[in-house]
């Protein structure tokens, strides 16, 4: 799929999502996201990018870290998104987070803005993600760190099924290289080749807990990467795909209630204390 034409579909797809998507995934992704801005090391005063912030989740957690002498800019593709993030700021009564629609590929900062960059769960949807990390490192200062997450291996993964039942009902393929940056040292990989040194990869197994398959559908359909598919479908296919999901997470169930892997993969980086940028 060509990059723009990807870039707009995952806007839509993620303007569909906004609504549904903190009750479908703000507690199966409490664990990793914490995981995430604990090794990105927040110091209080520090300016922060959240990039792929959504609806501001590891923002609001970064913004506490930094303090009120700090300041956290959460940008997002997805203008409906940012409009979430921002009602819960305001909610939160959260006064050093701001947030923005923007590109991750083409960040709207100047050179060495930043002193942390982190992104949770975006980089697979983004279409050129090496140019979307190099853009992170562009807006780092000298000495600053990335933290960015991506989901792990396919196998590791219990909703990965959901790719390729929605494939089945659509006439191209949904994020085909969703799992590509889970495996074995490519993110650590694509960060070294932009130009970040002391590139550390970890692995963190939390598992997704839904209440019962309802939840879990939700969660996979309606508040997930594939949310523009489903929204396109008609009743007899939002049938078919929701019977051949649950049955792909069957093994998973736990009495009412599933508990399927989740497989996430941390890089956290360092912008060179000396280079030449260009």
């Amino acid at each position: 799929m060509h990059g723009a034409l990807a870039r707009r579909v995952q806007r839509y797809g993620w303007d569909r999502a906004a609504a549904d998507y903190e009750p479908s995934w703000r507690d199966q992704l409490a664990v990793a996201q914490a995981q995430l801005v604990a090794r990105a090391t927040l110091r209080c005063g520090e300016r922060v990018l959240d990039v792929a912030s959504g609806t501001g989740l590891v923002a609001f957690a970064a913004a506490r870290a930094v303090g009120a002498r700090g300041h956290v800019d959460g940008v997002d593709l997805s203008g409906e998104m940012v409009a979430a993030a921002v009602q819960r700021a305001g909610q939160l009564r959260v006064d050093n987070a701001t947030f923005s629609r923007m590109d991750a590929e083409a960040l709207e900062f100047p050179d060495a803005q930043f002193d942390a960059v982190l992104c949770g769960l975006g980089l697979m949807y983004v279409p050129d993600a090496a140019r979307a990390i190099a853009e992170m490192r562009r807006v780092l200062r000298p000495g600053g760190r990335a933290a960015l997450m991506v989901w792990g291996e396919r196998a590791s993964c219990g909703f990965s099924p959901l790719f390729e039942i929605v494939d089945a009902e659509v006439r191209s393929d949904v994020c085909p290289l969703f799992f590509r940056l889970g495996e074995p040292g490519v993110l650590a990989q694509t960060c070294t080749a932009a130009g970040f040194a002391t590139v550390v990869e970890t692995r963190l197994d939390a598992p997704l807990v839904y209440a019962d398959a309802e939840a879990a559908c939700r969660a996979a359909f309606i508040g997930g990467p594939v949310a523009l598919a489903w929204s396109r479908f008609d009743p007899e296919v939002r049938a078919r795909v929701r019977e051949r999901y649950v049955q792909a997470i069957a093994p998973f169930r736990s009495g009412e209630g599933y508990r399927l892997p989740g497989e996430f993969v941390v890089v956290t980086a360092q912008s060179m204390l000396h280079e030449g940028r260009g």
